[in-house]
């Protein structure tokens, strides 16, 4: 038996290889970023938090002088500390 090699169907296979190999490779980035921040607004002011990370920004006087960022596993440090003082 005498087996022979098409070139063409080679690189045309080759081809289809790589590029479905490139189309299930790519990672989309921008996914996990829809609704990582959120915000609330209430009467004592604005809150938003990225989600993704615990931190923070809270402003509750209303002006753009007002932000103060924050952390909630350091808060939630402190509100521990707090509660076994007062116990």
């Amino acid at each position: 038996m005498k087996y022979s090699v098409d070139i063409k169907s080679v690189m045309i296979g080759l081809f289809t290889a790589t590029l479905l190999f490139g189309a299930f490779s790519f990672k989309q980035e921008g996914s996990e970023q829809i609704g990582r921040y959120q915000t609330a607004v209430g009467e004592k002011g604005v809150v938003i938090l990225d989600t993704k990370t615990g931190a923070y920004i809270t402003n509750p006087y209303g002006n753009n002088a007002g932000w103060s960022k924050g952390n909630f596993s350091h808060t939630s440090e402190i509100v521990k500390e707090t509660k076994d003082k007062n116990l």
